[in-house]
């Protein structure tokens, strides 16, 4: 079943996001920003590890995509799409053939190096880490740019186009998982056990500092203008439920370290806008956002919070979805797909909020990425401009009953109308 918006609780809501996704997404097709770039884990990867055939971490086969036209698996870990799709889809970095004239013309459009990885791991032939990315497969990029373009346009090019960002939930729940767990099918590197000592609290500023340095190089590499996805609440994904065997419950130190790393990582981009003032960031509090949908499930058109769509066992936690598995009937009311990856429309609820919403959820607006936002139209996007000698006015009760302080403002609502979810701030 494809995802939809069938609640009518939730049909304003749908549009509404929708509306803002799709804004995005003609910006960039559209030449105002000529490219997005994707850099990060999973949850951004859109085919990237098809390549390694080796590598266990991987997506290209049933039952993943069983909701993405023609039931393709793609390598994306999800029913469908990612939210990556939503924003403009630039194809995966290793699909693109060796033509010079392919490259040249897919590398200003965009591309997505995203990968199974976090920020701190490295396992060779499995994944390509968040550094391989930046220094392998980016620089690559951006060499091939500078040679075409030369360094100054090849550098303003990059400076007007969206990099997006998604890193750090892979490093907290490897961390936070107990020793030999059955769903952790990469063998750590020794390094990476020895950190495993660390208390939460100095392995998330390892992570941040990690962060910094991989961000400020992709600043020196171009970078002006970032979306960067913090980490959700990972305690409350299936696969970190199932540590608590008898309740199921959310992982508190999980969340806990959700929490710290998105705090540290809001303020490294303030400071990394404080040194550069041509750097623009919009930051992504997702934790927030999806434990929100988590904690009023119903309202938002979802039955399950707890349980994936797609694995094996338990909740379909005990394993990841592959082609044994067996899938919920309806993905439309599931938050979660498999083990640890979003489904499809919440993918897309997300993805809305991050473009439409505003402070504590995005910070500092919802972005500095678009400069502005100009809205006309009729009543339905009214905000008070019926000042007129004219009865189809909404300035008086019971219109904004639900306004802060009851503010009756001229809009036709009980309260906000959808351009307020576009740029209240």
């Amino acid at each position: 079943m494809a995802p939809s918006c069938k609640s009518t609780t939730t049909i304003a809501a749908c549009g509404i996001l929708l509306l803002c996704v799709s804004f995005l997404a003609e910006l960039v097709h559209g030449g105002q920003v000529p490219a997005l770039y994707v850099l990060g884990d999973s949850q951004a990867d859109v085919g990237n590890n098809n390549n390694l055939e080796l590598s266990p971490l991987r997506a290209n086969f049933p039952h993943n995509g069983i909701d993405y036209p023609n039931q393709q698996a793609t390598g994306r870990f999800s029913n469908g799409k990612n939210f990556v799709d939503y924003l403009g889809a630039p194809p995966p970095y290793h699909s693109i053939s060796d033509s010079a004239a392919e490259r040249e013309s897919t590398f200003l459009k965009g591309v997505n190096f995203a990968s199974v990885t976090k920020n701190r791991m490295d396992v060779q032939g499995l994944c390509f880490s968040f550094d391989h990315q930046i220094e392998l497969d980016y620089l690559n990029m951006y060499s091939e740019l500078v040679r075409k373009l030369g360094q100054a346009q090849a550098m303003a090019h990059l400076s007007k186009s969206i990099f997006a960002v998604a890193i750090g939930g892979n490093d907290i729940i490897l961390r936070s998982l107990p020793p030999g767990a059955p769903t952790v099918t990469v063998e750590l590197p020794a390094v990476e056990l020895q950190l495993q000592v660390l208390t939460p609290q100095q392995f998330v500023e390892l992570m941040v500092q990690t962060l910094e340095r991989q961000l400020q190089r992709l600043y020196e590499l171009g970078m002006r203008r970032l979306f960067l996805v913090g980490a959700g609440p990972i305690g409350c994904l299936p696969v970190m439920r199932e540590v608590n065997l008898l309740t199921k419950e959310c992982h508190a130190a999980a969340n806990d370290m959700s929490v710290q790393y998105n705090t540290a990582v809001a303020s490294l981009l303030a400071g990394m806008s404080s040194r550069h003032g041509n750097f623009r960031y919009s930051f992504f509090d997702s934790y927030t956002a999806l434990m929100q949908l988590i904690d009023d499930p119903r309202p938002n058109g979802y039955a399950e919070v707890k349980a994936a769509c797609c694995g094996l066992g338990e909740n379909k936690a005990m394993y990841r979805c592959g082609r044994v598995s067996s899938v919920c009937p309806d993905r439309t009311d599931h938050i979660f797909w498999d083990l640890v990856h979003p489904t499809e429309v919440t993918s897309r609820k997300l993805t809305g909020v991050a473009f439409g919403g505003s402070k504590p959820l995005v910070s500092p607006r919802n972005g500095g990425l678009v400069p502005a936002l100009y809205v006309l139209g009729d009543s339905q996007a009214d905000v008070g401009n019926n000042y007129l000698v004219t009865p189809t006015r909404a300035n008086f009760p019971h219109s904004g009953v639900d306004y802060p302080e009851h503010l009756a403002t001229g809009r036709f609502s009980n309260g906000y109308n959808f351009v307020d979810f576009l740029g209240r701030n």
